[in-house]
């Protein structure tokens, strides 16, 4: 499985709504109006992961979630990163 890089992901985050990448992972932060909108979409998140069987790093504080992407097993963000980041950004 090919990973990216700093250089090579700059393309396909071109695509995708204020996602970074950082710590060779892809990290997009949002905020919300309060905990019951973060949790909420947190859970979207997650069952949207789960369908796809991919799974991110969901960190939450209140109203503010942290999302980090990256292929674990292949030790760097990849294909299945940037296509989890995508409907991520749908639900939203």
């Amino acid at each position: 499985m090919e990973t990216y890089n700093e250089e090579t992901i700059a393309t396909q985050l071109k695509d995708l709504k204020e996602w970074q990448f950082k710590d060779n992972a892809i990290e997009k932060k949002f905020q919300f109006t309060n905990f019951s909108q973060a949790l909420g979409f947190m859970v979207q998140v997650g069952v949207l992961a789960e369908k796809k069987n991919h799974h991110p790093e969901l960190f939450n504080v209140y109203n503010r979630l942290t999302i980090r992407l990256n292929t674990h097993d292949a030790n760097g963000v990849t294909d299945k990163d940037v296509d989890l980041a995508k409907a991520i950004d749908g639900i939203k």
